[in-house]
């Protein structure tokens, strides 16, 4: 299936590898670009199986691929011993590469041939606004999410829940990247909780009664398989003493609702934190497709618990800072963070992000964004002053 939805993403001229969470289009991307490559497709078991008694009739199949072309190789992760072959291949037959993976788990791991920087590194992510067009609607992209599989599904709810068994199984259990899959499965409801949040990692294994590095490896094997990220602290050297935690994201907010199975309506208290983090999925997206940034980070003084400022972007020596509140009118004390940030060297713009419709700007220089005036400026590039 080709999704009617184009993406922002132009193919490189030479090998890469495009990682991202399952169901966000990868495969569909690369037939749709490469549709004369030979195809490797490592979720055919027999194949899997096969290559995996004797990596060497790889090796032979990519000698019979006329020199030059391109080899699509999906899920790549899998088997990661072959990477070795497609150095060989790249570097005596001038082969290019498209290699997909829904996890970064087996790549990062020491002694696995990542091609020496032959290969660029992108990332596939849940659709943005600027791909959905007209057909883009925040109440459904906060209440399901955006991944391509669930937002072309007929019963979108049905599929979120059939995504995250799939994960248990095929991601989880499959790679053994969990030695207890039941305690793993009951952590996920917390990290659909903990979406949005500081990660105080020994707080929740109290909370939990499980060890701190149980609860570590869990979070270390969310953000592997590349359902999760973590956004840090940002170092400002202002006057007061920053907090250190990281915060908490799952990549998408029908996930993030999917994993804690809490799927009807969207609740007030839901709202915050799912908003916040599709700002955080646009900045991401924005900032590998354009260089929008070198560094996102919060912010947020340990001696002013209301104070923050959900992110502070980064440029060389320039600073931009978003506030996201999920409230249709704007009251003085949605500007605390943005007010108190103001003296932050290289400050260029303070951004609130809303519900309301209009963008309005404050007499102290603060503007008031609608998230469809953001995600437009975004797209046309035009974020920084």
């Amino acid at each position: 299936m080709v999704y009617m939805f184009p993406r922002r993403l132009e193919l490189p001229k030479s090998s890469f590898f495009l990682l991202g969470p399952r169901g966000t289009g990868k495969t569909t991307w690369v037939q749709a670009q490469l549709p004369r490559a030979h195809r490797v497709d490592l979720l055919d078991e027999a194949r899997y199986q096969g290559y995996l008694a004797d990596p060497s009739l790889f090796a032979a199949e990519l000698r019979a691929v006329p020199a030059a072309s391109w080899v699509a190789v999906d899920e790549v992760q899998r088997l990661p011993g072959l990477l070795n072959e497609v150095h060989r291949a790249i570097e005596e037959r001038r082969l290019r590469f498209a290699l997909t993976g829904s996890s970064a788990r087996k790549l990062r791991r020491g002694g696995v041939n990542l091609l020496g920087g032959r290969a660029r590194q992108l990332t596939m992510f849940p659709f943005v606004p600027e791909e959905l067009g007209p057909d883009f609607r925040l109440e459904r992209a906060l209440r399901h999410g955006t991944l391509p599989l669930v937002w072309d599904s007929p019963e979108p709810e049905r599929t979120l829940e059939a995504y995250v068994q799939t994960y248990l199984k095929e991601e989880i259990q499959a790679e053994g990247a969990a030695r207890n899959l039941a305690g793993f499965a009951r952590f996920l409801p917390i990290a659909g909780l903990m979406h949005g949040q500081a990660l105080n990692v020994s707080s929740i294994a109290r909370d939990a009664g499980v060890a701190r590095q149980t609860v570590a490896g869990y979070v270390q094997i969310l953000e592997d398989t590349l359902l999760a990220t973590t956004v840090g602290a940002f170092e400002a050297r202002l006057r007061i003493r920053e907090r250190r935690h990281p915060k908490f994201y799952l990549v998408d907010p029908g996930l993030a609702r999917a994993v804690k199975r809490q799927l009807g309506p969207l609740t007030a208290e839901e709202r915050g934190p799912l908003l916040e983090g599709f700002v955080l999925l646009l900045l991401r997206f924005y900032q590998e497709r354009t260089a929008l940034c070198e560094d996102i980070g919060y912010w947020a003084p340990a001696e002013a618990q209301s104070t923050e400022v959900d992110f502070v972007l980064t440029r060389k020596r320039a600073r931009l800072a978003i506030e996201v509140k999920a409230t249709r009118t704007l009251r003085p004390a949605d500007m605390r963070g943005l007010r108190a940030i103001a003296d932050l060297p290289g400050l260029r713009r303070r951004v609130l992000v809303y519900l309301g419709q209009q963008p309005l700007a404050t007499p102290d220089g603060i503007d008031a964004w609608p998230i469809a005036h953001l995600a437009r400026t975004l797209a046309e590039g035009a974020l920084w002053p």
